[in-house]
């Protein structure tokens, strides 16, 4: 059964198939930052992951209003351009861009502190609800595993090139919370497959045109791209983007969203290893020390909503 049909089955799921959907969140979505790796080798980042999104998002759209989704209203549009524009674009966007100069490990760690930057975003706005001291202590963990990671002397080599992706990178997870504190609160659809579609429609233009505006349309030749690079893309397409997302689509309605969120944590790890395992990236003990420090953080912040949920 495809991840697809598990999300459209009737509630009262099975323990088997809760475990498939953390396995494909966990899996699918901490080996996409190898497949991005790859696919931005002999592809431009930003069409890359603006053809990547355009091919998703029709699929999704295409299948949610085939199962009797109700044709989006124009405020849902306008919001889920928004939250596609800040997540998919300037989050997963500039992620691809990253990844030119940054390990496909790092790139995942420094990704890894979005429950920190949401904990922080939705406590800065209008009438936000003060966190827990856990959780602020998992604030301040997390930040100091970034310190380590990018500290002074940046990253691995201490090269300014290195130091310019993690804080790109950084820059990414801040525009992922926004964006995703923005949806958790605007105008989206009942069906949350048809939601994503728009958002990765939305996210899809503006990936496009930043790549247009960048000179990338110059930079693709499509005889130049290499098997691996295609390889890469079609993984996003339909691992990342369909299985992964409609993984964790069902996970929200299934379980509680402090355990679904718990991919962050666990994305990372997988990254590292695949990094290492296939893709030969080096793993320092900075790098150990700095996601022992950030993971900690994450899951003090992750501890904390949990306990928040069953008061």
């Amino acid at each position: 059964m495809t991840t697809l049909e598990v999300a459209a089955t009737a509630p009262s799921p099975s323990r088997s198939r809760v475990i498939a959907a953390f396995a494909a969140v966990y899996i699918v979505w901490g080996s996409t930052y190898l497949a991005i790796r790859y696919a931005v080798e002999t592809m431009p980042p930003f069409l890359m992951a603006g053809a990547r999104f355009i091919a998703s998002g029709v699929l999704l759209y295409a299948w949610a209003r085939r199962r009797g989704a109700p044709k989006p209203t124009g405020r849902e549009w306008r919001d889920a351009v928004i939250t596609g524009v800040l997540m998919l674009c300037l989050g997963n966007g500039a992620v691809g861009w990253a990844e030119q100069r940054v390990p496909s490990g790092l790139a995942a760690l420094l990704v890894a502190v979005v429950p920190l930057w949401m904990v922080l975003i939705d406590w800065a706005r209008p009438k936000g609800e003060r966190p827990r001291a856990l959780v602020i202590a998992g604030v301040v963990v997390g930040l100091a595993g970034l310190y380590v990671l990018i500290g002074p002397s940046g990253l691995t080599d201490g090269g300014a090139a290195d130091l310019v992706g993690a804080l790109v990178l950084v820059a990414a997870s801040l525009a992922w919370a926004c964006g995703s504190i923005f949806n958790r609160y605007g105008a989206r659809p009942e069906s949350a497959a048809l939601s994503t579609g728009l958002q990765m429609l939305g996210g899809s233009v503006a990936l496009v045109a930043i790549g247009l505006a960048q000179g990338e349309g110059a930079q693709l030749h499509l005889s130049q791209v290499s098997m691996q690079s295609w390889i890469g893309w079609i993984y996003l397409v339909t691992f990342g983007s369909l299985i992964g997302f409609t993984a964790y689509i069902y996970l929200l309605k299934t379980v509680s969203p402090a355990k679904a969120s718990t991919y962050a944590y666990v994305n990372p790890l997988v990254a590292v290893f695949l990094g290492w395992a296939i893709a030969g990236e080096s793993v320092t003990m900075r790098t150990i020390a700095a996601a022992a420090i950030i993971l900690t953080g994450v899951a003090m912040i992750t501890v904390s909503q949990g306990r928040s949920e069953a008061e």
